[in-house]
């Protein structure tokens, strides 16, 4: 079963050229039976969120993913920013895993830009807000409006300008999702869930006019992340960053040409 975010009438186009908001508070709750969820139209930039209460319990190789992705326009050659929850053995921890591909780096030969973080409560208690904030300079992401990254575009070449759909799924990907695949899924601790509700959507969708401009998460929406906004995603770094791809040092850093640029 698969959901469709619907535009609302009325939101074409808005006094302040940003088309296409969408709030949705009903709770939709996702198993791993094929569901999942789709906006109507593709966004080329804009604030995406929703309220999220992950399963508790035995989750391992199970994701729960909220993303952008132009996969079904790009087949082979796909652009993708993820949200995704990697699942989880009894007693410890979700790891929340945040990811950028650029045109195909995701289909065959992987180029991943992975960030992955622990959260300083548990999700599976309650719901809790987290959203991508995507403009032409910059991917902002959040945790209850708090940044825990930042990925700014350097080159054309690594980083995603095509306009994208925004999805929401739960899929079984045990060959790497929890310890690199060490622990796979089971389906004894079936049926696997994650609930979703209070979706919004803001942005420029690919048939706005070039009047519409992109959304800032700063609050001078000048672009890039106030003092405090810093503060707070340098907090997360100290306390809660499990995994950067750019201090990897087994990487090919010659493919992330991002990682050394200023």
């Amino acid at each position: 079963m698969s959901h469709e975010l619907n535009q609302p009438k009325g939101c074409d186009q808005s006094q302040d050229e940003r088309d296409c908001h969408v709030i949705q508070t009903s709770q939709w709750d996702l198993k791993k039976d094929r569901s999942g969820f789709k906006s109507v139209k593709p966004f080329r930039s804009g604030y995406f969120g929703a309220s999220i209460k992950l399963q508790p319990g035995y989750t391992a190789g199970v994701i729960t993913a909220f993303y952008l992705s132009n996969n079904e326009a790009h087949p082979g050659f796909h652009d993708e920013v993820d949200i995704e929850f990697l699942g989880t053995t009894f007693g410890k921890p979700y790891t929340l895993q945040t990811n950028v591909y650029i045109r195909g780096s995701g289909d065959g030969k992987i180029i991943g830009r992975e960030m992955k973080f622990h959260l300083w409560f548990d999700p599976t208690k309650d719901f809790h807000h987290y959203a991508i904030l995507w403009s032409p300079r910059e991917i902002i992401f959040l945790v209850d409006d708090v940044p825990i990254r930042r990925y700014a575009r350097k080159s054309v070449a690594t980083f995603p300008l095509r306009p994208m759909w925004l999805y929401g799924s739960i899929w079984d990907a045990s060959s790497w999702a929890t310890e690199d695949g060490k622990y796979k899924a089971d389906y004894r601790y079936q049926p696997f869930y994650g609930k979703f509700m209070n979706f919004k959507a803001s942005g420029c969708t690919a048939y706005s006019s070039r009047w519409c401009h992109p959304v800032s998460a700063s609050p001078y929406r000048s672009g890039g992340l106030s003092r405090q906004q810093r503060q707070a995603m340098n907090w997360v770094h100290r306390h809660y960053l499990v995994y950067d791809y750019c201090r990897d040092y087994k990487r090919d850093h010659s493919l992330t040409p991002e990682c050394w640029r200023s």
